[in-house]
């Protein structure tokens, strides 16, 4: 099936009505996350400006410019320049130097991963009220974890292992960012820039 074949067929997959099965239900406590998006962006985002560095002040405000285009398109499949941006929390805002991440288009939808770093996050794209949604699960480099759908119910972090949630927001064929509302370590709101 040809590139464009097999993105069409993964739209309509991804656009039909009720049939999202176990793993493409954010759990509880995620969902309760992102349902604060907005309270805790807008908290992390003052902290972060009024008390972080200048040039890390750049670097976020570059990060957030630019309008968010429709999040699932072909052009995100493979590989990605990404940066982890921590706001709020242990720190005012913490800028990390750029590590490798990819897309990458399967049966059921988008794969996302952070393949370098010691911090490393694993899950897929969903839709969920027009969003496009990303559940993985976030753990620390050399750890096998659990796929999204395998955590546990009530579980959030062990400390080594915890689930995400973020919503993604491509702008363009070059440029996107998965924005983590309430990340369950470290921080109050994570921001994931992606360039290539």
């Amino acid at each position: 099936m040809t590139s464009a074949l097999h993105f069409l067929a993964l739209v309509a997959i991804l656009l039909l009505p009720a049939v999202a099965t176990a793993q493409n239900d954010p759990r509880p406590e995620d969902a309760a996350r992102l349902s604060r998006y907005d309270a805790a962006a807008g908290d992390a985002l003052l902290q972060a400006l009024a008390n972080g560095a200048p040039k890390d002040i750049t670097a976020l405000t570059t990060a957030l410019a630019g309008e968010p285009l429709p999040a699932l398109d072909e052009t995100l499949q493979g590989d990605w320049t990404c940066r982890t941006m921590k706001l709020g929390g242990l720190a005012d805002l913490v800028v990390y130097s750029p590590f490798k991440c990819s897309f990458t288009i399967n049966d059921t939808g988008f794969a996302f991963e952070k393949l370098t770093g010691s911090q490393r996050t694993r899950g897929a794209i969903i839709l969920l009220d027009g969003r496009a949604i990303y559940l993985g699960v976030g753990y620390v480099a050399g750890q096998n974890p659990p796929a999204y759908a395998d955590l546990p119910q009530e579980f959030t972090s062990d400390g080594s292992v915890q689930s995400d949630i973020a919503i993604l927001e491509r702008v363009s064929p070059t440029r996107a960012r998965l924005l983590f509302p309430s990340p369950a370590v470290e921080s109050d709101f994570d921001i994931l820039e992606l360039t290539r």
